[in-house]
């Protein structure tokens, strides 16, 4: 059976009030409050063939009909407006990133979780960037007493480690200086993930005559590197769910609570994104992969640094979360974010 045009306009009719109402819809409540020119007799009809179709689905018999998953899919993929966004929102958007983040990976991440979360009223989810994932850009030795040295790391997400070093020998200043040229030069640009045992005993040439100095800086470096988290997860907003009345059932929201408290759940959501190589995905209800969220829809995407993929973020909400908006302002958010970031990578010389 296809869908005609009739179908279509009744099925956007039932997701527009759904969403607004979170109230089953009946035929009578779309022929007076939707103008299309049909009466309530024909409208069951059609609702009846929707149904049958997959599209809407009825909770009761006496009850009036719901939009399926099926149905939700069909809208946001093909019958759903995109919103434009006023000029207010979209200054909102670029001036909290720009003037609040000051061009730091985890600042600007932070604010955009925050900021989702407020003009969506959903939870917004975030995977920092990788430590061991980030390039390093410099490294600096600083005297503290002369047997213990500060060392400062930078990468090209702007995250800062800072380790002190201390040496059984006397570190002065041409030898803080010769260490941290050598490490410039040989560790720049590498992950910590490609710091391996090959790469260590190349620069160990360069240190003839200081091994003992070399063993003790780099040992402590090695290992500090090592033990640094491998992700972080920001999550904003995790109580704005329980504000649409479906979550007030005590199994939807432990369900809920239970996936947000999982971060290897939540990783594997918004990485999904970056193993499909998509630039924005919406999951909806059971085309979740955790049957936690199978009453919620997440909508997920990769932010970047040039073409270097950093992280992934994404917003999760009810079904029937008001999908032309929450895309817009989420897709307005991620392009923002990449600009920034873009633009700062750019600035680097990359």
């Amino acid at each position: 059976m296809d869908i005609d045009n009739r179908k279509i306009k009744i099925l956007e009719a039932i997701i527009d009030d759904y969403i607004n109402t979170a109230e089953p819809v009946g035929s009578r409540t779309i022929a007076k409050k939707y103008n299309l020119g049909i009466s309530p007799a024909t409208i069951r009809n059609e609702m009846a063939d929707l149904e049958d179709m997959g599209y809407i689905e009825q909770l009761h018999s006496s009850s009036g009909r719901k939009p399926s998953d099926k149905g939700y899919r069909l809208y946001v993929d093909k019958l759903m407006v995109k919103k434009e966004l006023s000029s207010k929102e979209e200054d909102t958007i670029k001036g909290s990133l720009i003037d609040d983040a000051l061009y730091e990976v985890d600042k600007i991440i932070k604010q955009a979780a925050e900021l989702l979360s407020d003009l969506t009223k959903l939870t917004c989810m975030v995977n920092a960037p990788s430590p061991k994932k980030s390039s390093i850009k410099s490294i600096r030795l600083v005297n503290i007493d002369g047997y213990n040295a500060l060392t400062i790391i930078v990468t090209d997400t702007g995250i800062i480690k800072d380790y002190v070093i201390h040496s059984n020998k006397k570190l002065n200043a041409d030898v803080l200086a010769k260490i941290s040229n050598v490490l410039n030069e040989k560790l720049y640009n590498l992950t910590i993930e490609e710091i391996n045992s090959k790469v260590i005993e190349n620069i160990k040439k360069d240190f003839a005559g200081y091994d003992d100095i070399f063993d003790d800086v780099f040992s402590t470096l090695y290992d500090g590197l090592n033990k640094v988290d491998e992700v972080e997860i920001y999550l904003e907003g995790t109580s704005n769910i329980f504000d649409y009345p479906e979550f007030n059932d005590v199994g939807k929201a432990k369900d809920f609570l239970s996936f947000m408290d999982n971060k290897r759940s939540i990783l594997s959501v918004l990485n999904k994104d970056a193993d499909l190589n998509l630039d924005m995905d919406v999951s909806i209800g059971t085309e979740n992969m955790f049957d936690e969220v199978k009453d919620c829809s997440i909508i997920s995407a990769a932010y970047k640094a040039g073409n270097k993929q950093l992280g992934s973020i994404g917003i999760i909400g009810p079904t029937r979360m008001p999908y032309s908006k929450v895309i817009s302002i989420f897709k307005e958010t991620v392009d923002t974010i990449n600009d920034i970031l873009s633009k700062e990578y750019d600035d680097d010389g990359e």
